[in-house]
């Protein structure tokens, strides 16, 4: 997989390059809005090769949940630019219209055929690992690169058989919406993981139900779900459950585990496992002051991976 993703880095580097500099001989601003968009393309993959290489680096007493959050980080400061990217496309291709500059149609539909030959071959060769959510959104992330290509192809023959210079800044609108587009999703993904939100995919009363029909579980409180990465996710709950011996919770966790881990694919939990119901303390539950006249109470706390 490694070894694909970086194929793929070098020529979409190449092609950044190529798209750049015949963009400005030709004077086309499409070929210099696909330049950026396919940074776009190189920033998805490097996201993706990073990602993949931070599955292997252990976890640290500083960093204790590892280095996963980093990929987040970047991917949501690629984002910010790549939005910054696209308004500036936008305020040239404004510009365009008002002035407008002759193109080289001919140019422009040789460096995007070859757009389209690269980015097609990128998209069937990560379509073997599209299993994997992260390389299945760098694929379709591909696939739908070759399709805005192909439009720069048509751009050009329409230019060229009609004469009307204005369809090369129309294209570039069209290529900077949808990077802006493709863009703020981005954004409001990393920002939904940074803020520790519920994901998306999560249903909290699915899950509260399915732990609270495990044997021995009463009920299920201060429940919280939220993700490490976008494929990765934690959870940490108080359970209530029938009186028994604290040395048969182990049962309890390892019911409640498998519920989540098989049929929600939570790997990661915190369980406190409690008799009776704790305060709670500014939306934060913690554990009721024992009372010293009183014999010790069943009250456990257990953590599970």
């Amino acid at each position: 997989m490694q070894r694909i993703l970086k194929l793929s880095l070098a020529l979409t580097f190449l092609y950044i390059l190529a798209t750049f500099l015949f963009g400005l001989r030709a004077h086309s601003l499409a070929l210099l809005s696909e330049a950026g968009h396919n940074v776009s393309d190189f920033l998805a993959l490097a996201l993706s090769f990073f990602a993949v290489y931070l599955q292997t680096r252990p976890a640290t007493e500083e960093r204790t949940f590892g280095y996963q959050r980093a990929g987040v980080l970047a991917g949501f400061v690629n984002a910010l630019t790549l939005i910054a990217l696209s308004v500036w496309l936008a305020v040239e291709a404004i510009h365009r219209f008002a002035v407008p500059i002759t193109v080289k149609p001919d140019l422009m539909m040789y460096v995007a055929a070859a757009g389209v030959l690269m980015n097609g071959a990128i998209a069937a060769l990560l379509w073997k690992f599209s299993r994997d959510v992260n390389i299945r959104s760098v694929f379709l992330h591909m696939l739908g690169d070759t399709v805005s290509t192909a439009a720069v192809i048509v751009g050009g023959l329409l230019i060229r058989l009609t004469g009307l210079e204005w369809i090369d800044p129309l294209l570039s609108l069209l290529i900077a919406a949808m990077i802006l587009w493709s863009s703020w999703s981005i954004v409001r993904e990393t920002l939904h993981i940074l803020l520790e939100a519920t994901p998306r995919s999560v249903d909290l009363t699915e899950i509260r139900a399915a732990m609270q029909g495990v044997d021995g579980v009463v009920g299920v409180h201060d429940l919280h779900v939220w993700s490490l990465t976008a494929q990765s996710h934690a959870l940490a709950s108080h359970v209530q459950v029938i009186e028994m011996p604290l040395t048969e919770c182990e049962a309890v966790l390892e019911r409640l585990n498998h519920q989540l881990r098989d049929h929600f694919g939570i790997h990661h939990t915190t369980i406190q496992i409690e008799v009776t119901d704790c305060p709670t303390v500014d939306g934060c539950s913690s554990p009721p002051t024992p009372d010293p006249l009183e014999p010790h109470s069943h009250h456990g706390h257990a953590h599970a991976h």
